[in-house]
């Protein structure tokens, strides 16, 4: 127990003086044995995190790593298809980038953070079990010389005596081949250091690689997804300009002025307050939504023309410029300003005249349905005034809108005062019929104004643009109410709730 108890003691004090008594390692060796743990860890924590930057499972099959898209079966099916595939190529462009990192830089980290650094590490301690080993023999043989009274000078004899130098020149070579072996590899470690750094220099190659290959390719499908969309006639139509709604569809009137009133000549016509009463909030949600989404249930909708009303009155007010536009708005309120009545109306018609031909085509055909609109005004109460008062506004606004009480005042005042003449008079400003089911979906009747007879001094459809302006002196029609009878509408209840004219 005691030669245990003095053993033990003995590898301690080794243990501690042991650098003192051997020189294991050089100081350029101790210097690498320092960056060895650096350079594990990086590497360590590098791998980790690159794993759980990978999309697919690591080590599996490029086969098993890929998800092919599901079949598409549906209206925009092209579009839908051709994005499909783009992701399938993207999905396999990721899917080479991962097997790349995982093959050259993932891998390669694992085995020097797990294999060839620890290796090191474990022979370092190795050596350092030896070194205490040799020193252990070495003390051992120099206390033998001690107890024979030999000087330090001779070297004891007898068999123990070299019994017990063998085992400290045995351990003393184990020693040596171990740090020579130590040597070695660390040396190769800092000889392969350039290439360890290469790792991450491979993945910033292989990143840009994959994101270059990805913009490549995203750049090239754009132009294919960007001519179907444009190419896509079914767009919503609230809220976006009337030209483009109008070149993506390829009509000549917007769908929810056509569809509008073509189902208000059928069923709309002698209803009462049209325009005016407001329409169930949900309805005119849901038709507003057909209507963007050019799908129309007309049937649903012929029982509640004011639904309808409503949703032509919404899509005027949401266009992002006025039908009449904002270009010529002052044109328009100088035009309602001019006290002479057929010098007004002259203004008006210059206005109209200046409208551009896509503007021009759909305020044509709005002014000849609300024309015809007043022909039924003993049943429906829609009088050229009450119209204009309702409609109006979402013909016409500017381009800064004042306060509320500016809008139902003096500008609402100005605006009845152009629309309300432009309806009265509307086979003088647009001469001529209009069919107003212009797709051919609708059955409904070419317009005729019914007392277009009664205006002797009407300008003829036929005559040229010229020579109705050189005889418009003797070709006004009748003039429009004065300026007292627009302020009657706004003097009662105001313009939210205005009587309907009995005409």
């Amino acid at each position: 127990m005691k030669k245990q108890f003095n053993r033990m003691r003995q590898l301690a004090n080794q243990t501690v003086g042991r650098a003192e008594k051997t020189e294991v390692l050089s100081e350029d060796l101790l210097q690498v044995e320092k960056r060895l743990e650096l350079v594990k860890q990086v590497s360590h924590s590098t791998h980790k995190k690159l794993t759980a930057c990978l999309q697919g499972q690591q080590g599996v099959d490029v086969d098993k790593k890929s998800v092919r898209s599901p079949s598409v079966r549906s209206k925009p099916e092209k579009m839908l298809k051709l994005c499909g595939e783009t992701q399938d190529r993207l999905a396999q462009e990721l899917i080479m980038f991962e097997l790349t990192i995982e093959r050259d830089v993932i891998e390669p980290l694992y085995d020097l953070a797990e294999v060839e650094i620890p290796n090191i590490q474990k022979q370092r301690k190795h050596l350092a079990k030896l070194v205490l080993d040799m020193d252990s023999a070495r003390t051992r043989y120099y206390q033998s010389t001690k107890s024979s009274g030999l000087s330090s000078n001779l070297q004891p004899t007898g068999a123990k005596a070299d019994h017990l130098r063998e085992e400290m020149e045995e351990a003393a070579n184990r020693m040596e081949i171990c740090r020579d072996q130590l040597s070695a590899d660390m040396y190769s470690f800092v000889a392969k250091e350039i290439d360890y750094a290469s790792y991450f220099q491979t993945l910033i190659e292989a990143q840009a690689e994959y994101h270059r290959k990805s913009l490549e390719l995203l750049q090239s499908v754009l132009p294919q997804i960007k001519a179907h969309q444009e190419t896509w006639v079914e767009k919503p139509c609230y809220g976006k300009p009337l030209e483009e709604h109008l070149a993506l569809s390829g009509r000549d009137i917007a769908f929810p002025i056509e569809a509008c009133v073509t189902m208000l000549l059928e069923c709309g016509m002698q209803e009462e307050g049209l325009f005016r009463i407001a329409p169930s909030a949900s309805k005119l949600k849901k038709l507003k939504a057909s209507l963007d989404c050019g799908v129309l249930d007309v049937q649903e909708y012929s029982a509640d023309p004011h639904a309808i009303a409503g949703a032509l009155k919404s899509y005027l007010r949401e266009l992002p410029e006025p039908l009449m536009t904002f270009e010529l708005y002052n044109d328009w309120i100088q035009a309602s300003n001019i006290q002479d009545q057929d010098k007004r109306l002259q203004a008006l018609l210059n206005a109209c005249e200046k409208l551009p031909p896509a503007n021009n085509n759909n305020f044509k055909y709005l002014i000849k349905f609300l024309s015809k609109l007043t022909e039924y005004q003993d049943v429906n109460k829609m009088t050229p005034g009450n119209i204009a008062i309702v409609l109006g506004p979402n013909l016409l606004w500017t381009h800064n809108e004042g306060n509320i009480t500016e809008m139902m005042t003096t500008v609402s005042l100005q605006i009845v005062g152009i629309i309300e003449p432009i309806i009265q008079h509307a086979d003088w400003f647009f001469p001529g019929e209009i069919e107003f089911n212009v797709t051919g979906n609708y059955g409904s009747p070419v317009h005729t104004n019914h007392n277009a007879c009664n205006y002797s001094s009407m300008p003829s459809p036929d005559m040229d643009q010229i020579d109705r302006k050189q005889n418009d002196q003797s070709r006004r029609p009748l003039s429009v109410a004065t300026d007292n009878m627009m302020l009657e509408f706004y003097k009662k209840d105001g313009i939210q709730d205005y009587p309907l004219s009995q005409s």
